[in-house]
């Protein structure tokens, strides 16, 4: 017991975050001793039969790591025996390679990052999801310069304000003015696999820009690219397009909104208008530990679900305690204000222009949850349309891969006992799927293109630019097809 509390006393010394209501759970006292203070915990996790009870997760300061703030803050951890403990990360490549190391158990994760790993774009490991963690939550933001220069270009309510959703139709003048006077025009995204990526390639192709190809020799993302993206994290985005080194970016919020409050620029577009409820973040582990600790995985499976319920309950009524837990500094560290104006059902575009967007942030409602295959493919598709993956690959590859990474059984599962344990209710869940969602329609996505995840290939050759059938880059030409 002196070895578990000496451990317990360094993990209270570390700048993790630390569980602070667990001594008010039992009614113990201030001197209550770490032996004590670990023995109820420990003596549940052994009920439960859990591998692994003491457990370290990662995250990055974004307002969609929700669901592992609200599943400490609200003990859900602790009702599953599990003492954890959430840990920031600087980026999102050292977040993944702290999972594949097992510095970190499990971690908040961009939804590619467990797809890219298994397939071998960029560091390659077998990373798994039995969780997805929201809908939405994206937006793009440009600099107030480019914002002028788009302006004219803008369609107009009756009321002045500008027509939304703003398609990239109105950036393209601005490029092509960029290109004509030998100038480049670049925009930031989070990292290669990201969905803020995708995103922005998916709405400056829909206006006819052209965002770039990789290649198996060049992973810049800028073969041919009209617009030149690159890197920048999450929490320097805005001082960045202060700085001019980017015009604009896509981001998580409060990001976005953040350029709003400082007055440096002005979101055009989220990623509910791109493609209503889209998926975004999923909690990764690698395969090894789901292997070795199943029921270690239902156990936070389970406390990340009972969150996720809890963030968009009673018609998102816990969502200003959220803000309020979210704005702490060992979460996300931005003003009560910044996350509140998302995170809370409305939006603001221009200073002033606050427009209702109530499914700007889904934890929970339209199964939000469930690691859909169909999902997982979307992924693949758009990495695959820009050269990620390099070769054309059959219809059976895509399904394969999503089912060896997204893991609906797991999350089923314990699903099954959060309803028998009286947390959730049945109609929750979706019985009785396949894992694949019903196609989104064309009116849905920002190009009007249908998606149907059960004929990838097919949906890849209807996009206008990106790679088809039999097409690969080569240096800086596209070839075959």
């Amino acid at each position: 017991m002196e070895k578990k509390a000496s451990k317990l006393t360094a993990l209270k010394n570390s700048t993790s975050i630390q569980r602070r209501t667990f001594l008010a759970g039992l009614g113990a006292t201030a001197t209550l001793s770490a032996a004590s203070l670990l023995s109820p915990r420990k003596a549940r996790a052994e009920l439960l039969d859990l591998e692994k009870d003491e457990l370290k997760f990662g995250f990055i300061k974004l307002t969609d790591m929700a669901p592992l703030a609200i599943a400490y803050e609200k003990g859900y951890f602790e009702d599953e025996g599990l003492f954890v403990t959430l840990e920031p990360q600087a980026n999102w490549k050292v977040l993944l390679d702290r999972v594949i190391t097992g510095e970190l158990d499990g971690a908040h994760m961009l939804a590619g990052q467990p797809l890219a790993a298994t397939i071998g774009f960029g560091t390659k490991a077998h990373i798994v999801t039995p969780f997805s963690m929201d809908l939405n939550g994206n937006g793009i933001t440009v600099s107030n310069e480019i914002w002028e220069m788009m302006k004219p270009n803008v369609p107009k309510m009756d009321d002045g304000r500008p027509l939304h959703p703003i398609k990239a139709d109105a950036l393209k003048p601005v490029v092509d003015k960029f290109i004509t006077e030998g100038k480049p025009f670049n925009m930031g995204m989070v990292f290669p696999v990201s969905t803020h990526n995708y995103e922005l390639r998916y709405w400056l192709a829909s206006g006819g820009i052209h965002p770039g190809y990789y290649s198996a020799t060049d992973i810049s993302g800028q073969i041919l690219g009209e617009a030149l993206l690159s890197v920048t994290p999450p929490p320097q985005m805005p001082a960045t397009l202060e700085a001019g080194t980017i015009h604009g970016y896509c981001v998580g919020e409060p990001w976005n909104q953040q350029a709003v409050f400082k007055g440096i620029g002005v979101p055009v577009i989220t990623d509910y208008q791109i493609w209503k409820n889209n998926p975004e973040k999923v909690f990764g582990l690698t395969k090894e530990f789901t292997e070795q600790n199943p029921n270690t995985t239902l156990a936070l499976t389970k406390a990340l679900i009972r969150a996720a319920k809890w963030l968009d309950e009673n018609n998102n009524a816990n969502r200003p305690e959220a803000v309020e837990i979210l704005s702490r500094s060992e979460y996300v560290g931005a003003d009560y204000d910044v996350i509140a104006n998302s995170m809370t059902g409305t939006f603001e575009f221009e200073k002033g222009d606050k427009r209702e967007i109530p499914d700007f942030n889904v934890f929970y409602r339209y199964f939000a949850t469930y690691p859909y295959y169909s999902d997982a493919i979307w992924y693949l598709t758009q990495m695959r349309r820009w050269g990620q993956i390099a070769e054309q690959k059959p219809d059976e590859w895509y399904d394969e891969v999503a089912k060896s990474v997204y893991r609906p059984d797991i999350y089923m599962k314990a699903a099954e006992m959060l309803i028998e344990e009286g947390h959730v209710e049945k109609a929750d869940f979706p019985f009785g799927t396949d894992g694949y969602k019903e196609p989104t329609p064309a009116e849905d996505i920002i190009d009007g293109i249908a998606y149907d995840g059960r004929k990838p290939n097919e949906y890849i050759d209807a996009l206008k630019i990106g790679l088809k059938t039999g097409q690969s880059v080569e240096g800086n030409k596209v070839i075959g097809g």
